[in-house]
């Protein structure tokens, strides 16, 4: 049976989604701010013959034609652009950090929303990128230079026990907690990512996903901003967490705009009922837009 059909109650179009599901997924590039413009991409892309479309929610997007690959352009190997899932663009939207401010990405590696984060930036004020897997942050570190990011820390920690304690023990203004998921929505690139799917993976790493998300609220700022987001469909990786965040921390979920079809967080499960206020988390299905599956969700520390 295929593990997806769990969610078969929750999506409008049962059909519709398991054939997006099947389909391949389109190469999409994100503008690097820090050193082009989309203008200037549009430029270079048909001076290089790469065939493109805009996407049409997010101007700084390029979907590439049938067969392009995103790193086989000179505007890739200059840094100009980044290979990058297009909901994957959404956390960073979400979390709308402003230049000057003090930024964690907690589980950074390898890199393709830190460098959204420190372009919106405008590659001013701190921004942490953090991971716990050495390999993959030898990718983050050179994802950033190819990007020309320049206000980034990189540091390798369990993101459940983040230490304030090398930046003066100053709590974070915004953290990103894009969490390590089962990767159900990223089924269009990777066809095998659901091969050894079982409801007790799901289960074990929604433990590690509390652990980041509850650490992530105790070091940013009251007042400050949390945004989570999962690549998977599962409510026990995403609405569960949540529930459970809201439940031991004085923090709640915020509204904020989005340019794409999604519809709301769910208020119940298999039996287990969540806060009315979850509607304002978004889930991202890829017959919506023609994407991968998201979930993305914004809350503001009180103070």
């Amino acid at each position: 049976m295929n593990p997806l059909s769990r969610y078969d109650p929750i999506v409008e179009d049962p059909a519709a989604f398991h054939d997006a599901c099947e389909r391949p997924l389109p190469s999409v590039v994100r503008v690097n701010g820090i050193k082009a413009t989309p203008d200037r991409i549009r430029r270079a892309f048909e001076s290089a013959g790469v065939e493109f479309d805009p996407v049409g929610w997010h101007e700084g997007l390029f979907r590439l034609g049938e067969g392009e690959s995103p790193g086989n352009s000179w505007p890739f190997v200059h840094g100009w652009v980044y290979g990058q899932e297009e909901v994957s663009a959404v956390p960073a939207l979400a979390l709308n950090p402003d230049p000057g401010e003090r930024v964690l990405d907690c589980c950074a590696a390898p890199g393709s929303k830190t460098t959204q984060l420190a372009a919106r930036m405008d590659d001013r004020g701190l921004l942490v990128g953090n991971d716990n897997n050495l390999g993959r942050l030898s990718a983050l570190r050179s994802n950033a230079e190819r990007c020309g990011v320049t206000n980034l820390a990189v540091t390798r920690a369990d993101a459940r026990n983040f230490s304030l304690k090398p930046f003066d023990g100053q709590p974070f203004d915004r953290t990103l907690v894009d969490v390590p998921c089962s990767c159900e929505g990223t089924i269009r690139k990777n066809p095998d990512a659901l091969d050894n799917w079982s409801l007790d993976h799901v289960e074990g790493i929604a433990g590690v996903q509390k652990g980041v998300l509850e650490r992530s609220i105790e070091i940013t700022r009251p007042g400050g901003t949390v945004v989570y987001s999962t690549c998977t469909f599962a409510p026990e990786e995403n609405e569960a967490i949540l529930q459970h965040a809201l439940e031991n921390h004085d923090c709640r979920l915020l509204e904020y705009e989005l340019p794409l079809e999604y519809v709301p967080g769910l208020t119940e499960w298999n039996g287990e009922s969540f806060d009315d206020s979850m509607r304002r988390a978004k889930r991202i299905y890829p017959h919506h837009n023609d994407t991968g599956g998201f979930f993305c969700a914004k809350l503001e520390v009180a103070g």
